[in-house]
């Protein structure tokens, strides 16, 4: 077993955690709310950016306000080993979520400067814009834009929930850059973060060796009815879209349970027109959320809801508009990289296991330029993307010591 007793200062990782959790804090809760490129955000960055400096880190900004701090090593032309994640959250987010994967890079670099350790090519730690895709779709936007699945001019011109335009917000805040993308190039990309889900801790692990990212596939439907008295109005005579929409809700429960395995579905919002208690709904917009591992599945389920959506609409006389804000095929990680993970983490004693992110991640459209793994700890009670979001200081630091020694072992490679 590896001695962890001097690795990383924890201590140190929590005071920050709860720096930048400061940051958009949300009264009376443990919580954060820090929306992509609003002024929460832009105060976040300064922040990390403020400890980059502080490191001596070159940091880079790139066209669409993705960061990365480079800490040169002994060759420091050859390509880095990344790592990081991002700090923007949901509005009603928790502080682990991102920020810890970013905290601990700097962790990790603070660290081997005080232990006189210089691996042989740079590390650098970047957080990405929009991850969350709380403001503007599609999520993972900024690590989706840096590898070229998007360009910088389509990401600049999409329209938030809020009806802002991200480029004229993201030159607001003052972090649109002036580096193309990719402004690094990795070698490897290497992302710590906290699981967002029950297993790991329901079944005792201390480290997940994430094997790979869920497809996800969103959709934003609209349903148009006919607005009419709730009291005069005979059942049979009605166009009611909020009608509609609840029959797919439902649905989409008894799509996934069908379907079985790691299927998963969720309507997550739902906006019923005018919204009254006793007018019938002449307006509902909604989305749905569907993910699974297999791409066929996946498509047969998104198939399967389609046939659906139509035969409601059709059934109560409305129209049905569809928009897919995202779609993202299943990644798998490089099985070198996931093994260096759980091989890692057994040398420091900890109890590992293999499993795939139900949770989408910058990882996974980093792992289209370089190889890419993720490290999961353990979320309590499962929670994320809630203001009661909490990961124990002991796995917090179990997972930062793994991301030690995989960093410097790629870090090291020819």
């Amino acid at each position: 077993m590896m001695d962890t007793s001097t690795r990383i200062d924890v201590e140190r990782v929590l005071g920050r955690l709860d720096e930048l959790a400061a940051v958009g804090a949300i009264p009376e809760t443990t919580g954060v709310a820090r929306l992509a490129l609003s002024d929460a955000d832009r105060a976040g960055r300064d922040l990390v950016v403020s400890w980059m400096h502080d490191l001596g880190l070159d940091i880079r900004v790139d066209a669409i306000g993705n960061v990365a701090g480079v800490w040169g090593g002994r060759e420091p032309n050859a390509h880095p080993v990344m790592c990081g994640s991002h700090i923007d959250t949901v509005k009603t987010g928790g502080r682990y979520d991102g920020a810890y994967g970013v905290l601990a890079g700097l962790e990790v670099i603070e660290s081997m400067i005080e232990r006189g350790v210089r691996p042989r090519r740079p590390i650098a730690v970047a957080f990405f814009t929009d991850e969350e895709g709380a403001r503007y779709a599609p999520d993972m936007l900024g690590s989706l834009v840096f590898v070229g699945g998007m360009t910088v001019e389509s990401a600049r011109d999409v329209v938030g929930n809020d009806g802002t335009v991200l480029g004229a917000e993201l030159d607001r805040i003052g972090y649109a850059g002036p580096l193309p993308c990719p402004m690094v190039v990795p070698h490897a990309y290497v992302e710590l973060h906290v699981e967002q889900g029950p297993v790991l801790e329901a079944e005792g692990f201390t480290i997940g060796a994430v094997t790979g990212v869920q497809g996800i596939s969103w959709q934003e439907l609209t349903f148009a009815g006919q607005s009419n008295h709730a009291g005069t109005t005979p059942m049979a005579m009605r166009h009611d879209a909020g009608y509609v929409a609840a029959r797919v809700a439902t649905h989409v429960r008894e799509l996934v349970s069908r379907i079985g395995g790691v299927q998963v579905g969720t309507v997550g919002a739902i906006e019923l027109h005018p919204n009254l208690v006793n007018v019938v709904a002449a307006q509902a917009k909604m989305t749905v959320d569907l993910r699974n591992t297999d791409d066929d599945v996946l498509r047969e389920a998104e198939r399967e809801l389609a046939r659906f959506v139509e035969r409601a609409a059709h059934d109560e006389g409305v129209t049905v508009e569809s928009r897919q804000l995202a779609r993202f095929e299943p990644v798998r990680f490089e099985d070198r990289l996931v093994d260096l993970v759980e091989t890692s983490a057994r040398a420091f004693g900890y109890k590992v296991r293999r499993l795939p992110s139900g949770a989408g991640h910058d990882a996974q459209m980093l792992a289209r330029l370089c190889p890419a793994a993720m490290i999961f700890v353990p979320s309590h009670d499962g929670l994320s993307h809630n203001v009661a979001e909490h990961t124990d200081p002991d796995d917090l630091a179990a997972g930062i010591n793994v991301l030690f020694d995989v960093l410097l072992q790629l870090a090291e490679e020819s």
